[in-house]
């Protein structure tokens, strides 16, 4: 009964692993951060070091968090990380801002122009509600 017990925790976690990480690169892919960033740096023969270097820290991130790996660093340090983390939240952020450049487009599209103020304001809603279940009643 522990073997079974232990197989099925195995592949839920390998099945759980593999949907999450399908929908993190599916997001990248939609958000076209890796072409965006080429094209905007002018770097187009270096795209597969773009796409290696966010595999790495994918799997180093995944490493150092899974086993809970800490660098005795001093403080001063951590402007490091820091800066990459903030340089990698800035790309994400200018990415979903073209996106969002998308919606009047494809509701102009779809007809759906008088209807735009109440998607943009269901989105908007939606995150609140979600951050707030999250911090109020999840994280108890």
């Amino acid at each position: 009964m522990i073997f079974v017990q232990a197989a099925l925790q195995i592949i839920l976690g390998i099945a759980g692993g593999l949907a999450v990480g399908s929908g993190v690169i599916a997001f990248f892919i939609v958000l076209d951060i890796m072409p965006r960033l080429a094209q905007l740096t002018r770097t187009y023969k270096k795209s597969r070091a773009y796409e290696k270097a966010m595999i790495i820290g994918s799997v180093l991130g995944t490493v150092v968090d899974f086993w809970n790996i800490c660098l005795p660093l001093p403080g001063i340090f951590t402007w490091i990380p820091g800066l990459f983390c903030g340089v990698f939240i800035g790309l994400l952020a200018a990415a979903l801002t073209e996106v969002l450049n998308l919606l009047p487009i494809l509701a102009k599209r779809l007809h759906m122009t008088v209807y735009m103020f109440g998607l943009l304001m269901a989105m908007v809603l939606g995150k609140v509600t979600g951050s707030l279940f999250d911090w109020f009643v999840y994280n108890r």
